[in-house]
């Protein structure tokens, strides 16, 4: 809860210790972290169970493949259009109100997803145009939350101790598949036929309504910034906000100038080439793993969320040995390059459910671990309006892959008849994101290192 007493600036930057920052960063860890992670183990959750609906929902409504990967991507277009200035809204109304309403809105339309048909019918529109329009206002509700997130821990951690907290936040991502592609792939058999509903119906409703009563939990609990809450002491307060401004003081503060700044687009283009292979996989994994011969919805969910646990135990010791090392390229570019590898492997050996099950834990390894490291590398050289408008830039142009990745399986599928061919380009991309950060400069990591 916030304190209403007003908060008075002191400098006790200087008699701070390394202790001190620790005791504060945990403090802070167990305030602030629980209760983002689970939003966004349910944001992710929406986002991605369109893959195992797939399996019954494109035959009950008569989708092709092409159809479904444009509304598995047309989600990403709201993402590209509202990034931006939903984290300017952020900014100037503050986490709290804005990441309540991304979330009561998102999870609305999660839901309404379950009603394509029954609204085309209302509507006298196609059940596929409905499709695409429920999922286009889906991305656009749920734009934001991701680089609001990012900017909002700017606001309580340095760049160099965002690490450690990120890859805690982002388990969210493979947690949300350890427990949702199983449960999705539940729903679609014990449910199917339930009050004459079909099994991906309920799937939606069930995942999509948790968003809402956490986007009024968020309104109720979430502390706003370290200069508002009551359980940081004033010293500790006047500790954050000293190293925040200290921060900001040496970094770009101009959204004009972090436009014109060179390092923004690399991140743009790292970020796009590896997610379109991220995307892709996530949309099509399910779909992989029913070409090699399992049946099951329950199983196919299970066998889903086996790259993904394996991703959450390497993401740990990712962010820790990123965290004690000063050499944030090599833990940018190696995990990419380990991404790209393990995915045209997979594609190698996509007769053999185990081969392929392995490679695909290495790419989504190498991928999930990136990101711990990758998003702390923005708040090096921007701060104030450029971070909040920067990061969404990246995360919004970046956000182009989930349409590429969803497209480029989608047309290796229907133009040879197999997810191979569209695997292998999915590889190409990221090993091509990790070349990239190789050659990146090296004002790029540097500015990311020296705060604890």
């Amino acid at each position: 809860m916030q304190s209403d007493t007003p908060f008075e600036y002191k400098d006790v930057s200087a008699e701070a210790g390394s202790d001190e920052v620790t005791v504060i960063n945990r403090k802070i860890a167990w305030r602030v972290i629980p209760l983002l992670f689970i939003c966004y183990i349910v944001s992710y959750l929406d986002r991605i169970n369109i893959s195992v609906a797939k399996l019954q929902m494109t035959g009950d409504l008569h989708f092709s493949n092409a159809v479904y990967a444009f509304g598995a991507s047309v989600f990403f277009w709201g993402y590209v259009l509202f990034e931006v200035p939903s984290n300017l809204l952020l900014s100037r109304f503050g986490a709290r109100v804005w990441i309540a309403r991304i979330m009561i809105t998102w999870g609305l339309f999660s839901a309404a997803v379950a009603f394509v048909e029954p609204i085309a019918g209302f509507l006298g529109l196609s059940s596929a145009t409905v499709f695409f329009i429920v999922r286009c206002l889906l991305g656009a509700c749920e734009a934001g939350f991701f680089p609001g997130v990012i900017l909002y821990l700017s606001y309580w951690y340095a760049p160099r101790g965002q690490s450690r907290v990120l890859s805690g936040f982002l388990l969210a991502l493979p947690v949300a598949t350890i427990i949702g592609a199983p449960l999705s792939g539940w729903l679609l058999l014990s449910m199917n036929g339930a009050m004459n509903f079909r099994g991906w119906q309920w799937m939606f409703v069930i995942e999509g309504l948790p968003a809402v009563a956490l986007g009024l939990v968020v309104l109720a609990f979430l502390s706003e910034r370290p200069e508002n809450v009551s359980w940081l002491t004033r010293d500790q307060k006047s500790l954050v906000v000293d190293q925040r401004a200290n921060r900001q003081a040496e970094r770009n503060d101009s959204f004009s100038h972090a436009l014109r700044d060179v390092r923004l687009w690399i991140l743009c283009l790292i970020y796009v080439l590896y997610g379109t292979g991220f995307y892709g996989i996530a949309f099509w994994l399910p779909t992989i793993i029913q070409s090699v011969g399992v049946k099951s919805t329950f199983h196919i969910g299970l066998f889903t969320a086996v790259p993904w646990a394996v991703s959450a135990v390497y993401m740990v010791w990712h962010a820790n040995h990123a965290r004690k090392s000063l050499d944030r390229r090599w833990h940018t570019a190696l995990p990419i390059l380990f991404g790209g590898f393990g995915i045209i492997m997979s594609a190698c050996n996509s007769d053999n459910l185990v081969l392929s099950l392995l490679f695909m834990s290495i790419a989504l390894s190498g991928l999930m671990g990136v990101m711990t490291v990758f998003w702390t590398l923005p708040a090096g050289f921007l701060s104030g309006t450029a971070a909040a408008a920067g990061i969404a830039v990246i995360s919004s142009i970046g956000s182009l892959s989930g349409i590429l990745g969803a497209f480029v399986s989608s047309v290796g599928l229907d133009l040879t008849g197999t997810m191979r061919s569209g695997t292998y380009i999915l590889g190409t991309c990221v090993l091509l994101s990790g070349l990239v950060a190789v050659l990146a400069p090296r004002s790029l990591y540097a500015s990311g290192t020296g705060d604890s």
